[in-house]
């Protein structure tokens, strides 16, 4: 029979018990959040100093890298920590805000990509009306509305889940993600899994058929294009955006949408790496190495900086 004391303190098992391995996982995720953070961080800086950079496009792709910045903080730091210390406890109320602001900027992050979707449909689709539709005050509101649904969809899931008693402490994870959460759980979570996979569901449903709508008007748009030159620049635009909705995408549903068996567990965990990390890393480079304004922005920037340190 299970022991039902009140559990206060996890123990996030990690990705792995062999110590070399340990170190190279702790280089690994330390170059590449670092790495994640110096991207996204310069992104948002050169959107902030450079004039030309201050259309609908760039406005989303700043809120963006802050999402990745903070979600990517929101589950490295903690885990860098436990390696290098061998501190693997994490306190209730740490776990619980963990899992609170990582699934926050997640999703927030899905719906955002769906807003920048709109945005290249309608810059392609309808270039004339473009600084018409996509103003400042409806940049702010798709910005506001992918807060708010993110809040509305994860609160009650989260705020049923407060009140779950839990028999064991042992999260196999390296950071409080809600499959693990739940395996170590007395209550009965059958509902709160039904709210999570319908959650996931509702989300990836409601993003993709944004993002597949649009692709499919603006390959219609660029078809219809009468010179090579021409579509070739109108898929270079959209190009990158698809680059990191496929990534972002393929791999949240691998681990929220498809059933896991205990089995699967270190499978999820490796592919949790790729969105949590490596992905948050990859954008900044994806953007802006795909991107001839952000590449001239960052060399304006960079010519400045020289000029003024040899003053």
């Amino acid at each position: 029979m299970r022991n039902h004391t009140a559990v206060t303190t996890f123990i996030l098992l990690g990705l792995t018990d062999d110590p070399q391995l340990q170190i190279l996982v702790f280089v690994f995720l330390l170059i590449t959040y670092m790495l994640s953070v110096t991207g996204n961080l310069t992104i948002i800086i050169l959107i902030l100093v450079d004039s030309h950079l201050k259309t609908a496009m760039y406005f989303f792709l700043q809120n963006f890298s802050f999402l990745e910045i903070s979600f990517t903080s929101a589950c490295i730091p903690r885990f860098l920590y436990s390696v290098s210390t061998g501190d693997r406890t994490i306190t209730y109320n740490a776990c619980i805000s963990q899992l609170f602001f990582t699934y926050v900027f997640g999703v927030t992050e899905f719906f955002l990509l769906a807003a920048m979707s709109f945005d290249r449909y309608v810059a392609i689709c309808k270039p004339l009306h473009y600084m018409t539709i996509m103003n400042h005050r409806v940049c702010k509101m798709l910005i506001f509305c992918c807060w708010m649904t993110t809040l509305l969809i994860i609160f009650p899931p989260l705020s049923l889940g407060l009140d779950l008693e839990f028999c064991d402490s042992n999260i196999d994870h390296y950071f409080c993600d809600v499959n693990p959460l739940l395996k170590v759980s007395c209550s009965d979570t059958w509902f709160i899994e039904q709210m999570v996979i319908f959650g996931s569901v509702l989300i990836f449903l409601m993003t993709l058929l944004c993002v597949v709508l649009s692709y499919m008007y603006i390959i219609r748009t660029i078809l219809r294009f009468p010179s090579a030159q021409q579509r070739t620049k109108a898929f270079s635009t959209c190009s990158s955006h698809i680059i990191v909705v496929s990534i972002t995408c393929g791999s949240c549903i691998f681990v929220y949408i498809k059933p896991s068996s205990k089995y699967e567990t270190t499978i999820n965990k490796r592919v949790t790496i790729l969105t949590t990390s490596i992905s948050p890393m990859l954008n900044p480079f994806i953007y802006s190495l795909r991107n001839k304004q952000v590449k001239q922005a960052f060399n304006d920037v960079a010519r400045r900086i020289i000029l003024l340190s040899k003053k």
